[in-house]
């Protein structure tokens, strides 16, 4: 009798649990929700505090197949209008999934405010945090220095260099991690174009550093020895500290004060409508998150390319094809940004590794305000996750969404459906700096060797970054 009175008390405990968060988060609303014509999106918020993080956990990281997180949804719930509700990484959440709510999000900047559950580690003063015309100012600093066209020019000549040279040196290995390899070369341009510095022990401490920062980013944020949040806000912490030293380094320097050499110096220089600077911690905050932000991504989508056309050679033979019928001399040549923009296949071969890679799967926001769409309720204080990626990989919007095909570029994306640097006031600012460094490194690749994968079925991890579980190791040589 015993055991069953155990089991009968276990599953009294297990229905509790599963309906907790229902009654406290959910069952307010719905009696509010009653006396208008609004209410809440379906969907269940899962276990007290834990929510359904277990469920998302086991799509991305144990069966891989992160699409069927809303799959299954959408087989439960119904499409309904395109948002589940849900509570995830510690906070009760409205997940959209469709072009429509993800556009009515992202373009409604006083409604949805920018708020990542990891925002300490981006800096609460960073770009990827703050509001109105703090962020207009470091943005407009930004895309000065690496948007406009004459910055592009610039950056073209800057990282051709490296690029080449990383080339050669791979050539002359024979075997190479692509992901080891792409995440150091990319590291040396990002840190030359952001804070004027060459390779060497510094870039060096910069990379270990931040590659204890990545498995935060997107991890449950318990701040408690042995989670990866925990460790993360640990080299977090000692990046801020080197570049308060970079900081008070550049402002003793006398001879820098009016010189604009990079990113840092620009965040330096800046000021707003009424003559003030940005404080110490704003700069460091910014360049902490910036060099982040262009490191990671251009270092991933680089992994991607060359990933991608060692499994699809005949997209590979066109793009050498187009490369060397515009080669002018010697394959470590270098080309201009008005080469870059003839080269038609290359461009559609940037925009396809870029869509399919999918670098942020998902991006968030937090309701500032109360928000009625077509008859849903988001409810105020609520988290908003974007699941990007389900944009790019659902065949609603894409055709073989999962098949590497440049040529779908030939039309433009149905509206709405290419959302990988997010969109609005909060189109990432780098977007610009991200294409021409991959369109120029394809460029090289293409028309001076060849490579094969040494693993092609190797598995695909998918948090905190999209990657084959080998870091794509190849065999690289010259042509």
């Amino acid at each position: 009798m015993d055991v069953i009175y155990l089991g009968w008390f276990g599953l009294v405990i297990g229905f509790v649990l599963w309906w907790w968060n229902e009654y406290w988060y959910v069952f307010p609303l719905k009696f509010k929700c009653s006396k208008s014509a609004t209410k809440l999106p379906p969907g269940h918020m899962g276990f007290p505090f834990i929510g359904e993080m277990i469920s998302f956990l086991w799509y991305f990281k144990i069966v891989r197949r992160p699409d069927d997180f809303i799959n299954y949804k959408r087989r439960k719930y119904g499409d309904g209008v395109g948002m589940f509700r849900t509570h995830l990484f510690g906070k009760p959440s409205i997940i959209v999934y469709t072009p429509a709510v993800n556009k009515f999000v992202l373009f409604s900047d006083t409604n949805f405010k920018l708020e990542w559950p990891s925002v300490e580690l981006l800096g609460q003063t960073s770009i990827a945090a703050v509001h109105g015309k703090a962020h207009t100012r470091v943005r407009n600093c930004i895309t000065n220095a690496i948007n406009r066209p004459d910055a592009l020019t610039r950056i073209a000549a800057l990282v051709q260099p490296r690029q080449v040279a990383a080339l050669r040196s791979w050539a002359q290995v024979g075997k190479i991690n692509a992901k080891v390899e792409t995440e150091k070369l990319t590291l040396e341009n990002i840190g030359k174009l952001f804070l004027g510095k060459e390779s060497g022990p510094f870039i060096n401490s910069l990379d270990k550093l931040y590659q204890g920062v990545l498995p935060g980013v997107r991890a449950y944020p318990i701040n408690f020895p042995g989670f990866a949040y925990h460790h993360a806000l640990k080299c977090r912490r000692k990046l801020e500290d080197i570049f308060l030293m970079e900081l008070d380094k550049r402002k003793n320097n006398e001879n820098n004060v009016e010189t604009l050499i990079d990113l840092m110096d620009g965040l330096i220089q800046i000021e707003d409508s009424d003559g003030d600077k940005l404080s110490d911690k704003e700069v460091t905050d910014n360049i902490v998150s910036l060099v982040f932000g262009g490191y990671i991504s251009t270092s991933v989508v680089s992994m991607w390319a060359i990933y991608l056309l060692a499994k699809n050679p005949i997209v590979l033979q066109k793009l050498r094809e187009e490369n060397m019928a515009f080669q002018k001399g010697s394959p470590e040549d270098f080309i201009t940004t008005k080469d870059v923009s003839n080269l038609k296949y290359t461009n559609k071969v940037v925009e396809e590794v870029i869509r399919i890679t999918n670098v942020t799967p998902f991006i968030f926001r937090k309701a500032a305000n109360e928000v009625d769409y077509k008859g849903y309720k988001i409810p105020k204080g609520w988290n908003v996750i974007l699941l990007i990626r389900y944009i790019h990989t659902n065949s609603e919007n894409y055709k073989d969404p999962l098949y590497f095909n440049p040529d779908r570029w030939n039309e433009p994306a149905k509206p709405g459906t290419y959302q990988v640097f997010g969109g609005g006031q909060r189109l990432c600012p780098g977007n610009m700096l991200a294409r021409i460094q991959l369109a120029l490194m394809l460029h090289h690749l293409s028309i001076g060797y060849k490579w094969e994968l040494i693993n092609p079925n190797a598995n695909i991890i998918f948090l905190s970054h999209p990657s084959p579980i080998d870091g794509v190791e190849v065999k690289f040589s010259k042509l």
